[in-house]
């Protein structure tokens, strides 16, 4: 059964993703909702070059090794050589914007850890692109810049790291050429983090910079192997991708998992319903590209670098291919019965990439052409025949059209029914019993551009 408000006498009802008022109804006469989609993201989509990446890839492997311990005096070998192209590279995607993007380096010292026993400047390069009305709310799209062989230590020996990750890190630099372009209301971090292989520390030490200077980063998409498409198990897959995200958040105290026991929330981190707005970016703009969303922090037992973002409370997740192929990670170059070792450019398939770094920058369009995000989001409504949101309006949302309500029952996972209500900071789900359906609320802007669905209470907290 469809939920009904009563305003004014009159009885409205809800359905899904799209909005119908009555003209009887005078409570709601001045709501119109925005725009259904925003236009320029089919062209965004559209884009991202396989070439430029190809060529950027090309030439992150030709620094023979990015190890973290490698090299950092040569102007063409080792991450010293690699991040300082990389910082140039993002200056004059700058200069071709006027100087629309803000390039800084990162670092911190880090020694006596098993894969860095001594002193070692971990360095990560940033972009940052300004927005036009929220500009200390981010959304962040991160490559790894180091490499690896089979040793965790060598940092001599070539190591290619093709698709591991030069592809992430070339996506990165791909997104920065397309979005730069245009003009959003929040933020934009375009991200070349290092340590990844030694620790995760590139993360780890950019997470405590942006903590450290107040970044409001609502969003984390880390790109970990982005064109390989052809999987150890035998499988071709040029199609889907997977999306990794977390259930539950890692910094919520003994209190808030005590409140979520009797509310819910297990499903439904702000980093799971990063990955759902992911997911409804791409269903949404792009042709040929499957979200698998897969409920886990990462793959298993293993890591990667948005989890440091959200050991702090940072929404993140991990944006990779689907079929991995295990002799071409973290192997020395070999060959060995009749089988070839190594993260080289054979390995990389550059209209994947393509398509997955497309993917990523719809969703960094998305928002940061989104309002703030609604602040203070609780539900009520036990034992009683409806169920009830209540949020909060933050300051900077000049572009604010309104919100938008959504409701799932629980065993659903993915958000399945929504309505715009306007510019309101409660609504009334009456005869849907709370106790059935999860809820949440989302921001939309004038153009139609909105904000991952926001959960209630500390749970779902952005």
């Amino acid at each position: 059964m469809l939920p009904t408000k009563r305003l004014a006498g009159i009885s409205m009802i809800a359905i899904s993703s799209v909005l119908f008022l009555p003209n009887t109804s005078h409570a709601q006469d001045d709501v119109k909702a925005p725009p259904s989609e925003v236009l320029s993201l089919y062209d965004i989509a559209e884009a991202p070059s396989a070439d430029r990446i190809q060529n950027d890839i090309q030439t992150l492997v030709d620094f023979g090794t990015r190890h973290t311990l490698s090299e950092t005096q040569s102007e063409t070998r080792g991450i010293g050589a690699a991040r300082r192209w990389i910082h140039s590279e993002f200056q004059k995607i700058s200069s071709e914007c006027g100087g629309c993007l803000e390039v800084i380096y990162v670092s911190d010292t880090i020694q006596g850890e098993s894969r860095i026993p001594n002193p070692t400047e971990v360095v990560s390069v940033l972009a940052i692109q300004r927005g036009s009305i929220d500009p200390n709310r981010y959304v962040m799209m991160s490559g790894d810049i180091d490499s690896r062989v089979t040793d965790p230590l060598n940092g001599t020996s070539d190591s290619p790291g093709a698709n591991d990750n030069a592809s992430g890190m070339a996506g990165a630099l791909e997104a920065a050429r397309v979005l730069s372009k245009y003009k959003f209301a929040g933020s934009i971090i375009y991200a070349g983090l290092s340590g990844e292989e030694q620790g995760l520390f590139g993360g780890e030490i950019v997470a405590e910079h942006a903590l450290a200077n107040g970044w409001q980063i609502k969003g984390v998409l880390n790109n970990d192997m982005i064109s390989n498409i052809t999987g150890i198990d035998g499988v071709i897959n040029n199609s889907t991708v997977r999306v990794f995200s977390e259930g539950t958040r890692a910094n919520e105290t003994p209190e808030e998992a005590r409140q979520r026991r009797f509310t819910g929330g297990e499903v439904d981190s702000p980093s799971r319903n990063l990955a759902r707005y992911v997911k409804s970016q791409s269903d949404q703009y792009m042709t040929n590209l499957d979200v698998m969303m897969v409920y886990r922090l990462d793959r298993f037992g293993r890591g990667g670098h948005h989890r440091p973002f959200n050991k702090v409370g940072i929404p993140g997740v991990r944006i990779m291919e689907t079929h991995e192929h295990y002799d071409r990670q973290h192997q020395d170059l070999r060959q060995e019965n009749g089988v070839t070792y190594g993260d080289t450019m054979e390995g990389v398939d550059s209209d994947y990439a393509a398509k997955l770094t497309a993917l990523n920058a719809i969703t960094l369009a998305g928002m940061a052409g989104a309002p703030p995000f609604p602040m203070n989001v609780e539900a009520s409504g036990a034992v009683k025949p409806s169920a009830k949101l209540t949020w909060e309006t933050p300051s900077n949302a000049a572009n604010l059209a309104g919100y938008r309500v959504h409701w799932r029952l629980t065993t659903e996972p993915e958000w399945t029914h929504s309505r715009f209500v306007g510019k309101v900071n409660e609504w009334e789900f009456t005869n849907l019993v709370i106790d059935n359906y999860f809820f949440g609320v989302s921001a939309v802007a004038k153009d139609g551009s909105q904000t991952p669905v926001v959960f209630p209470g500390a749970a779902g907290r952005f």
